[in-house]
């Protein structure tokens, strides 16, 4: 496979893990048309994997079929040692990972490296989750009768992933599934096929067997109708846009599979005027600003109460000026590309259109151009005040480095504006008041509430939303019930 980076240094590291084939049935499996990977960051090519379609998906599908018998057939604590080893060999090779990670997706080398680490803690936590599956006897309705409710794996599972968090949202869905008994097929943003392939390779070297973990990447169509049609699938797992979402999960009804969405989101960010406001300006640039504002859970509308609305967006965007902004290869950096084009011209749009309503740029506003910049998907990162409720940046979710505030005056008031969307993932308030601490979680409408803080997501805990944001939990011990089916046995005596 052709190698186009820099940081020649980890060359000889990630080349270990790199393949230009699909993982099928523990076999890597080319194809005659490729698709080239592009570093987001200077448009050059990073390798070439295959363009498959329904055969091979379907091929795959036939192995996680084949293979689902024997691998539900082991103990627990055997499918979480090989867990636990994967999740090791993650580690042992996390600066070759968070490399190639950055290569194809463009997030800073220490944002890359940080993911490794969190989509390893997955295939960890569900390593001890595997051996904690249990059933239940329950009181019985008749003195003749008993009823004993078991647990068992729902069968293969099909799971397509985005390109924002490569791994993570690979490890957050494979390694409840593995635990529970399931094996899986994924497919992953032809965006960024390679780390799911350098996990297929570590895949390999922990034990998993074969045809329980397998990767396809081509046409998305043709694929998707594959996993979502064929009705050996029993279960489908997707993480990306709402609008994909309700189509695929209209497609699976044909079959009746249980179906998880994490879908997109339009989180309220809500500062009042009794918050500790440097722990909100820093929790807002966690928030905002991570993976350049590419998250699902990021600060899309941030509400700042009016007697601190004008100080916060001034010190907000002193510290948004001092990012470092360049290629995550090149050198410490603190905000990367978009990942594309698209991406690009949606945020100017966004900044464009709240500008226009009234909206004060007090930061950034453009897209990057000078020097090493000038090839890459680089938006500056991006202040905007007195926001109207009207604008873009307020009703879609905005997935750029643009922070959009709103002025609101009342408790009742940031609730409305905040709860008036149809997404419901993740919300964050910053006060000081115990009892509104109390109110706000209760109040707000979204899956995930983050009170004084602006990082949420961990192993441990479930994550997931409401509304149109999506169906079911992942991660924690929440995120075994989608890969399990309940079986009752009612014994006569």
């Amino acid at each position: 496979m052709e190698l186009v980076l820099d940081r020649s240094d980890m060359r000889t590291a990630a080349q270990d893990l790199l393949r230009d084939a699909a993982y099928i049935d523990g076999a890597w499996v080319h194809g005659l048309r490729t698709i080239e990977v592009l570093n987001p960051a200077d448009g050059s090519l990073v390798g070439k994997v295959p363009l498959f379609g329904a055969e091979e998906t379907r091929l795959a599908v036939t192995a996680a079929h084949r293979a689902q018998g024997a691998w539900a057939g082991q103990t627990g604590k055997e499918r979480g040692a090989i867990l636990r080893r994967w999740a090791e060999l993650m580690l042992e090779h996390r600066e070759a990972l968070a490399w190639l990670m950055t290569a194809e997706q463009g997030k800073p080398l220490a944002e890359a490296s940080g993911e490794v680490a969190y989509a390893a803690s997955f295939l960890e936590w569900f390593a001890e989750e595997a051996r904690r599956v249990t059933g239940a006897l329950l009181s019985p309705h008749a003195s003749d009768r008993r009823l004993l409710v078991r647990k068992s794996p729902v069968g293969v599972v099909a799971a397509v992933t985005p390109w924002n968090f490569p791994l993570a949202m690979i490890t957050r869905k494979a390694g409840p599934a593995l635990a529970a008994g399931c094996t899986i097929v994924v497919k992953p943003s032809e965006l960024t096929p390679l780390s799911a392939l350098a996990l297929a390779r570590l895949s390999e070297e922990a034990g998993v067997p074969r045809g329980v973990f397998n990767v396809v990447m081509g046409d998305a169509p043709a694929i998707g109708d594959v996993l979502t049609g064929d009705k050996r699938v029993r279960k489908f797992t997707f993480t990306g846009s709402t609008a994909v979402g309700k189509l695929l999960a209209a497609r699976c009804a044909g079959t009746v599979k249980r179906v998880s969405l994490e879908l997109g989101g339009n989180a309220p960010f809500i500062v009042f005027d009794d918050a500790d406001i440097d722990a909100a300006i820093e929790g807002a640039l966690a928030s905002k600003f991570r993976n350049a504002g590419q998250t699902c859970v990021c600060a899309n509308r941030i509400l700042v109460q009016s007697g601190v609305h004008d100080d916060f967006a001034v010190r907000l965007a002193d510290r948004v000026r001092t990012f470092r902004v360049g290629p995550g290869l090149a050198g410490p950096t603190d905000q990367g590309p978009l990942i594309d084009s698209r991406a690009l011209a949606k945020a100017q749009a966004h900044v464009d259109d709240a500008v226009s309503r009234g909206g004060r740029l007090l930061a950034g506003g453009t897209r990057l151009i000078e020097g090493a910049l000038a090839d890459g998907n680089f938006f500056a990162p991006t202040v905007i005040a007195d926001v109207p409720r009207d604008a873009l940046l307020c009703r879609e979710e905005t997935f750029a480095p643009v922070a959009g505030l709103i002025r609101f005056e009342t408790e009742d008031e940031a609730i409305r504006i905040a709860n008036d969307t149809d997404a419901g993932l993740a919300a964050y308030v910053y006060t000081q008041d115990l009892a509104r601490s109390w109110r706000m979680p209760e109040a707000l409408a979204y899956g995930m509430v983050g009170l004084n803080t602006g990082l949420i997501s961990t192993e441990a805990a479930p994550f997931g939303g409401v509304k149109e944001s999506g169906l079911g939990r992942e991660g924690s011990s929440f995120g075994m019930d989608d890969y399990l089916d309940i079986k009752l046995t009612c014994l006569g005596l």
